[in-house]
C-alpha cells in the first residue's frame, strides 16, 4: 500500500501475482488469483512435508500455524481464541449451525439471498427439529429491511443468520444494523462473511455477531480447503459441536470436556500446507490494507457496472445501497454459461450463477440465472475495458 494515499501499489500486486501474465482474472468472488508468497508458503511446506515427514513438518511449522490465528483476529478485531481454522467456510458455518440446540417451534430469522448451502441446513433443520425458517424481507434498496427483521423479532427467535455480501449481486447487507438489533433482543447472531472477508475491512466485535465464517480462497486471496470461524468468547458455552476428536475434546474417566475457545469447532486432521498459505494470505491482505483493497475494487466495480449499462442489450442486476466488487449481469439472447465460455475463449475468467445459488432470492426476481464477475486490487483499468469490448461483442451476436 502507499502508505501516503492509502491506495494499493497495483504494479506490486501485479508483480506478485504470476496468474495475471495468462488470464484476465475476474472470478475473484469464486477463487481469486494467488500471490506469489502464499503459493511458495504452500508447495515450501508440502515440500518440507517430502523431507522429513508430515508430523514433523507440521512441528516445524507450529509458529506459522499459531500466527494464522493471531493473524486472522487482526483482520477481524477480536480474539485469537476466538478464532477455528477448518476446511472450508460450508463446514465452519455447518458445525456452528448443526450445534446449536434448536427445539420444535424455534425460528431462524434470515435474508431472501441466503445462499443455497445455507438454505439446505435451514429446510434440513426444519424437518429434523421443527425449525421454522424465516425470510426477512428486502427493502427497496435489496438489504435486508432492518425495520422487518425488528419487527419478526420474538420469543421463539433462535437465530438470526444473514449473508453479508450474496453470492448472485453485488450488494453489502448492513450488517452493524443487524447487530444492533440482535443485542438488543438478545439473539444470537451468524454472519455469514464468505465474499466479505479480504473485500472489505470488518470488526466482527463492532458489527456484534455472536458467529462469523468466511473462506480462503475468495478476497483473501488464499488457497481452497481453508475456512474460518468466528466465536464469541462469551458464546462458547452456549453450544455443544456435533463432531468431537481428540483435538477438540479431553477424554478422562468415561467423560469428554470440550476446549474452552472456538478450536473445538476444528478436528485433528488438517493440511498444514494449506493452513501455512492460508496464514500467509491474511498476513498479505493486511500489509496490503483492506480499507485500500476496498476502495480499489469498489472503483473498478462502478466502472464495470458503468460500462455494462451503456451496452445494448445487457441488464445490470446489482442492487443495495452498499455495493462491493460483484458485479451481475444478464444478456439478451445468450445463457449465463454460454457468456462465461465465451468470455473464457478470450481469455478472461468470468462464472455464472444458476437458481440453485441463492434459489429464493434469484425466483422472486425472476432469474434462472445471471453472468458473475467480481474484480480485486489487481486487476487493472485497461482489463476492465478489455472484458467491456468482449461483452459488446457477445451482445452484438447474440
Amino acid at each position: 500500500m502507499d502508505e501516503r494515499s492509502g491506495r494499493v501499489d497495483v504494479a506490486r500486486l501485479r508483480a506478485d501475482t504470476p496468474g495475471v501474465h495468462h488470464v484476465i482474472h475476474l472470478n475473484n468472488a469464486g477463487a481469486a488469483l494467488m500471490p506469489r508468497p502464499v503459493i511458495e508458503a504452500v508447495v515450501d511446506h508440502i515440500e518440507l512435508e517430502g523431507r522429513i515427514g508430515g508430523y514433523e513438518a507440521a512441528d516445524a511449522a507450529s509458529k506459522t500455524v499459531a500466527d494464522a490465528y493471531e493473524a486472522s483476529a487482526e483482520l477481524l478485531g477480536v480474539d485469537p481464541r476466538e478464532i477455528a481454522i477448518v476446511e472450508s467456510a460450508t463446514v465452519a458455518w455447518d458445525r456452528i449451525v448443526y450445534s446449536l440446540d434448536f427445539r420444535e417451534g424455534d425460528r431462524i430469522l434470515t435474508t431472501t439471498s441466503e445462499y443455497g448451502s445455507n438454505w439446505a441446513a435451514y429446510l434440513q433443520l426444519a424437518d429434523r427439529r421443527g425449525v421454522e425458517v424465516v425470510m426477512v424481507p428486502d427493502d427497496q434498496s435489496g438489504d435486508i429491511d432492518i425495520a422487518a427483521l425488528e419487527a419478526l423479532v420474538d420469543e421463539r427467535t433462535r437465530l438470526i443468520s444473514i449473508n453479508h455480501v450474496p453470492t448472485n449481486g453485488g450488494l453489502v447487507n448492513p450488517a452493524a444494523a443487524v447487530g444492533v438489533v440482535a443485542r438488543r433482543a438478545g439473539v444470537p447472531f451468524l454472519l455469514d462473511a464468505c465474499q466479505s472477508v479480504g473485500h472489505l475491512p470488518l470488526d466482527l466485535r463492532s458489527i456484534g455477531c455472536t458467529f462469523a465464517t468466511w473462506t480462503s480462497r475468495k478476497f483473501l486471496r488464499g488457497p481452497r480447503g481453508v475456512g474460518g470461524a468466528f466465536v464469541a468468547s462469551e458464546a462458547l458455552d452456549t453450544f455443544e459441536p456435533v463432531f468431537a476428536d481428540n483435538h477438540s475434546t479431553t477424554v478422562t474417566d468415561m467423560r469428554y470436556r470440550f476446549r474452552n475457545d472456538a478450536r473445538r469447532l476444528e478436528s485433528w486432521e488438517r493440511s498444514y500446507a494449506n493452513l501455512v498459505g492460508y496464514r500467509t494470505a491474511v498476513r498479505y491482505a493486511l500489509d496490503v490494507g483492506v480499507e485500500a483493497i476496498w476502495c480499489r475494487v469498489r472503483e473498478l466495480a462502478a466502472m464495470t457496472r458503468e460500462g455494462l449499462r451503456g451496452i445494448e442489450g445487457v441488464t445490470v442486476l446489482d442492487r443495495g445501497t452498499v455495493q462491493g466488487a460483484i458485479v451481475t449481469f444478464t444478456i439478451d439472447g445468450r445463457y449465463p454459461v454460454e457468456v462465461q465460455e465465451l468470455l473464457g475463449e478470450a481469455g478472461i475468467n468470468a462464472s455464472h450463477s444458476t437458481i440453485n445459488s441463492a434459489p429464493f432470492d434469484m425466483r422472486m426476481r425472476g432469474l434462472d440465472g445471471l453472468v458473475r464477475i467480481a474484480v480485486h486490487a489487481y486487476n487493472t483499468e485497461d482489463e476492465i475495458d478489455r472484458f467491456l469490448t468482449e461483452v459488446r461483442v457477445i451482445s452484438a451476436v447474440g
